[in-house]
C-alpha cells in the first residue's frame, strides 16, 4: 500500500493480513455515580463512594467511556509483565475476542511459578549432566514417555507458532510438557549423576533435555524470565542466541496404536496393540475380539486382509 501510493521504495514485507480480535470485560455500573471502574467497586460489588450495589452488564469491548478497563500499572507492579503476556496469548486464538478475566491472570501467574519452582529446585543436578552420554540399554518406559512427551511438545508448539499463530494452544502444550517434568522428578537420583552411566544417567538426561525445550519455547512468551532460568541453568549465552529445539519423529510416536478391525469393510471395533505388533498376532486378536461375535459365529470366514499397524478386514460368506 504505501509503496502503491509513492510513500516507501519497498514493497511491505507481508503475505497477509491477521485481523486481531478485541479485548472485553464485562462493565460495571452504579444507579447513581454510572460507570464504575474495577477499583471503585469493593469486593462485595458495591460502590466505593456511595456503598450502593453496582450493576453487572454484558461482556463487551473495553472502553474508557464504560470503565470496563484494567490499569496496567497495577497488574505489573502485582504480576509482572510475562504474566500479563502469557495470559493475553493464552486465553484465546488471535483472531478471536479475549474475554478478561482476573482467575485467567492468576492461573498464568501460578503456571509460572511453577516452571520457575521446577528449574530452580533441579538446576544443579541439569548443570551436571554435560559431559554424560544416553546408557546403551533400552531406555525405561517413564524415560521413553517422557522424551515422547517434550518431542510432541516441541512439534506442537513449533507448528501452532509458525503455521496458525495459535499461541494459546502452544501454551497448552507447554502447560502439559511442564506438568509432565514435574511429576517425573521423584525418579531423579538425589546426588549428583557424574560418573552413573546407568538408568538414572538416563532419567537426568531426559528430565534435562525436556527442561531445557521448555524454557526456550517459553521464552517467546514468557521472555524476562526465561532468560533468569536460562542463566540458572549455567547456560552462557542468552536463551534467545539458541537454536530452536527440533522434534525427532521417532520419539514422537506412541508405544501403542489403535488398529481398525472391519468384518466385510464395516468398523465393528477398534484394538490397541502394541508398535510393531508381528502381523500373525494382529490377525489372531482380532478373530478372537469378543465384540466381534456377533458378526462371525456361524458365517465363513472367506478371508483375512491385514495392513500391518492400521486395519484387519474379515471378509465373511453372506
Amino acid at each position: 500500500m504505501c509503496r502503491d501510493l509513492g510513500l516507501s521504495p519497498a514493497a511491505e514485507p507481508f503475505t497477509n493480513l491477521l485481523t486481531q480480535g478485541m479485548v472485553c470485560k464485562e462493565s460495571q455500573r452504579c444507579p447513581t455515580h454510572g460507570y464504575r471502574l474495577p477499583s471503585e467497586v469493593d469486593k462485595a460489588g458495591r460502590c466505593r463512594e456511595c456503598q450502593q450495589p453496582v450493576e453487572v452488564g454484558r461482556t463487551e469491548k473495553m472502553s474508557k467511556s464504560k470503565k470496563n478497563v484494567v490499569d496496567p500499572d497495577d497488574l505489573l507492579a502485582e504480576y509482572g509483565a510475562d504474566t500479563i503476556r502469557l495470559f493475553s496469548l493464552f486465553a484465546a486464538p488471535p483472531e478471536k475476542d479475549l474475554e478478561w478475566s482476573d482467575e485467567g491472570v492468576q492461573g498464568s501467574f501460578r503456571f509460572l511459578q511453577r516452571v520457575w519452582r521446577l528449574v530452580e529446585e533441579r538446576a544443579e543436578l541439569i548443570r551436571g549432566v554435560r559431559g554424560l552420554s544416553w546408557p546403551a540399554e533400552e531406555a525405561e518406559d517413564a524415560v521413553r514417555a517422557l522424551r515422547r512427551a517434550t518431542h510432541q511438545a516441541i512439534g506442537k508448539v513449533s507448528r501452532d507458532l509458525e503455521d496458525s499463530f495459535h499461541f494459546n494452544t502452544a501454551l497448552a502444550a507447554l502447560m502439559e510438557l511442564q506438568t509432565a517434568l514435574t511429576r517425573f522428578q521423584e525418579l531423579l537420583p538425589a546426588g549428583s549423576p557424574q560418573g552413573d552411566t546407568g538408568a538414572s544417567s538416563g532419567r537426568v538426561l531426559a528430565f534435562s533435555e525436556g527442561v531445557l525445550a521448555l524454557v526456550t519455547m517459553l521464552a517467546p512468551f514468557a521472555p524476562h524470565m526465561s532468560e533468569e532460568l536460562w542463566e540458572m541453568l549455567g547456560e552462557p549465552e542468552s536463551v534467545f542466541r539458541q537454536r530452536w529445539p527440533a522434534a525427532d519423529p521417532v520419539l514422537t510416536l506412541e508405544d501403542s496404536l489403535e488398529v481398525v478391525v472391519q468384518v466385510n469393510g464395516k468398523v465393528r471395533a477398534r484394538l490397541h496393540v502394541p508398535r510393531g505388533i508381528p502381523e500373525e498376532r494382529l490377525r489372531s486378536l482380532a478373530l478372537e475380539e469378543p465384540r466381534l461375535r456377533v458378526w462371525l459365529e456361524g458365517r465363513a470366514i472367506r478371508k483375512v486382509v491385514v495392513i500391518p499397524e492400521k486395519l484387519v478386514n474379515i471378509v465373511v460368506a453372506a
